[in-house]
């Protein structure tokens, strides 16, 4: 999947991270953030959920359903290269006690989340602020103009 290709729509009861990744958006929206949903940054990163704040702030959020879906991630640390602030979404029943405490913890559902826990912020250098952005623009519009077409 390239940076602007977007995955075909889903049943979020087949898929719980879809479900988490609804909720996040929501959430995201009321405090002021465009999110954009399975955003690759660079080849070979897939973020669930990558959100541009009011003020250029980039986060990342990763939705775990489960503990095995959590387990599985052997990628999420290199997000935290592409990111100024790192979540993990998760539901009611997923064991908190896995994630790691330096990262920030989302609850969500699909209508709506809370920010349990903010991560420290780690501001990106200026260069990789811009290309993420800029990129981030272009997956955006990209996908916007393909909802247009049908």
């Amino acid at each position: 999947m390239t940076e602007v290709e977007m995955p075909e729509a889903e049943d979020s009861q087949e898929r719980p991270g879809i479900t988490l990744a609804r909720g996040v958006c929501r959430l995201l929206r009321s405090h002021g953030f465009a999110p954009l949903t399975e955003y690759v940054p660079v080849p070979g990163l897939r973020v669930d959920v990558m959100a541009l704040g009011p003020k250029g702030e980039i986060w990342v959020v990763e939705c775990k359903s489960c503990r095995a879906d959590f387990t599985s991630d052997r990628k999420w640390a290199g997000y935290l290269d592409w990111c100024d602030r790192y979540f993990w979404a998760v539901d009611e029943a997923f064991p908190q006690d896995l994630l790691p405490e330096d990262t920030g913890l989302i609850m969500a559902d699909a209508w709506g989340g809370e920010i349990l826990r903010m991560p420290p912020e780690h501001r990106l250098a200026g260069a990789r602020r811009s290309a993420v952005t800029r990129g981030f623009a272009r997956a955006a519009a990209l996908s916007l103009q393909r909802l247009r077409e049908g």
